[in-house]
């Protein structure tokens, strides 16, 4: 289970690279201000689904300590049940994110956070995420960042093995 974990932050450390570099760089002790016309988005890491785009503001997710990162959805967007080793902290820049608790995704039981919306969740806490339209997320929190989906079946980078 280590093993699989630390191959997760470092895959996700891999593609978040990707992203950093699309990023302005700034170093960790600096103030960071960043226009929304700034911004240069990246494809998200293959351990969340096809389609998604990904923008790092601030810090490296892969690695420990403070990061700001964003996450674009196309409509329909699906990510099943998963956890993260550490707190996560979502603002909803734009459109609806509908995010449930438990270990199977029950669109029903989903609370839509529309663009201003904000969640706490707390490290390991199961949940599943969905969106209906175009939606960015802003995610913040300590790295490393990861993603660990209930059913190993769900991981999209799995299953490009």
């Amino acid at each position: 289970m280590k093993k699989q974990n630390a191959a997760r932050r470092i895959g996700f450390a891999t593609a978040v690279l990707a992203a950093v570099f699309a990023a302005p760089a700034h170093p960790m002790d600096d103030q960071v201000f960043v226009n929304s016309s700034a911004i240069k988005w990246g494809a998200a890491p293959p351990t969340l689904p096809k389609g998604a785009k990904l923008t790092v503001l601030y810090g490296d997710p892969g690695k420990p300590g403070p990061f700001t990162m964003r996450l674009a959805t196309p409509a329909n967007y699906k990510i099943a049940p998963h956890w993260h080793s550490q707190t996560e902290n979502l603002t909803i820049i734009s459109g609806t994110l509908y995010l449930g608790m438990g270990d199977k995704l029950v669109a029903k039981e989903a609370r839509a956070l529309r663009a201003g919306g904000y969640h706490y969740l707390p490290a390991k806490a199961h949940h599943y995420a969905f969106s209906k339209a175009p939606t960015v997320i802003q995610i913040a929190g300590d790295g490393p960042f990861d993603i660990n989906y209930l059913n190993p079946k769900d991981d999209p980078a799995a299953a490009k093995k």
